[in-house]
């Protein structure tokens, strides 16, 4: 009698992942992540999700000076089998301005996520996988809907959050890290722009 194999999944560690870079498989312009030891497509980017994330953009840098270094776009590594890539983040910062290694959930003052079409996918994946690493703060800017949703205080056993809120416009925010970096809706969302 013979014995029934399942087939199993390959799961992908950070190693895997940055070999796939470096042997040309994975080109720079690919618009992939590593989330929980799998390839992960992100969708294409919409105006609207440009818009806000180039007005974020903006504010978050004048805003944050040498407070904080704002990464956009970076990957931010998650071991073993993770390193999403958060439209912003607002890291510590570091002399090397991270020159030597890739930041950790504890590099990370706050993670970022523009939700257009992605919403659903940011708020249950991308939620948990940040509180299950530890990483400080959360925010998800939901494009079309003009609101923000707001998780603080990570649970990593329970890959959950001690708070969750969402802010509807207007409202004025800011990160628990650095209480003098306040956004205000109206900055993101400008009247008589879309977006």
């Amino acid at each position: 009698m013979n014995a029934v194999i399942e087939p199993s999944r390959h799961k992908l560690s950070i190693d895997d992942y940055m070999r796939l870079g470096e042997a040309g498989v994975l080109a720079p312009d690919d618009r992939v992540e590593l989330i929980e030891g799998d390839l992960i497509d992100m969708p294409p980017i919409g105006t609207g999700h440009m818009s806000v994330a180039n007005r974020l953009n903006r504010l978050l840098v004048r805003r944050a000076g040498d407070d904080a270094i704002v990464s956009v776009a970076h990957p931010m590594r998650l071991p073993p089998w993770s390193m999403p890539q958060p439209d912003f983040m607002l890291l510590e910062p570091r002399p090397d301005d991270y020159a030597s290694a890739h930041p950790g959930a504890a590099d990370v003052l706050l993670a970022i996520e523009v939700a257009d079409s992605s919403l659903r996918y940011d708020r249950d994946t991308k939620a948990r996988l940040y509180a299950g690493h530890g990483v400080a703060e959360y925010w998800i800017v939901e494009v079309g809907a003009r609101r923000l949703h707001r998780f603080r205080g990570p649970r990593p056993g329970e890959a959950g959050w001690a708070s969750s809120e969402t802010l509807e416009a207007p409202f004025a925010v800011a990160p628990q890290a650095l209480p003098g970096l306040v956004l205000h809706s109206e900055e993101i969302w400008p009247e008589g722009l879309a977006g």
